[in-house]
């Protein structure tokens, strides 16, 4: 699984790796504008072999209360769903389903992990699950489904 791992991790051609500052040597992928804008969301494999996400809240991930935008904590999950399904999906996949638990506020100047594993994964389906902490506090759960998706031939005009 290492190999497999390493390879995905250096295979996608819109990877980029930190030079600097916390996340230096951390991994993120630049092709999604969503989670580009909405980011950066950083992600890489401890010497378990286990997958860790992170990002650090700042101003803009927070909503009109002061606390972590639930939608932020959702697509950070969603990004947490691909970085540990990447190495089985070896190409595209998309999200089927996808539920959630907010369990507690996160606030800016915190750094959130995310903590995914694969449960299942099948011909075309993975089936994951994880939970986001800041430090020691669990606050948000989820669980998520991935399908991989075939390239079809582009159709000519």
């Amino acid at each position: 699984m290492d190999d497999l791992t390493q390879t995905a991790f250096l295979r996608r051609p819109d990877l980029h790796v930190g030079t600097e500052g916390e996340f230096a040597g951390w991994r993120t992928w630049s092709r999604d504008n969503f989670e580009t804008h909405n980011g950066p969301f950083w992600h890489r494999m401890d010497e378990d072999g286990c997958i860790r996400c992170a990002f650090r809240v700042e101003k803009k991930h927070l909503n009109g209360s002061g606390n972590v935008h639930g939608g932020c904590f959702m697509s950070f999950a969603d990004y947490c769903l691909f970085a540990t399904a990447s190495p089985l999906l070896k190409g595209p996949g998309v999200t089927v389903s996808f539920a959630c638990d907010f369990l507690d506020a996160g606030r800016e100047g915190e750094l959130i992990e995310g903590f995914t594993q694969i449960t299942r994964a099948g011909g075309s389906l993975i089936f994951l699950r994880g939970e986001l902490k800041s430090g020691e506090r669990v606050v948000f759960t989820f669980s998520g489904t991935i399908k991989r998706v075939k390239r079809r031939p582009a159709t000519g005009a």
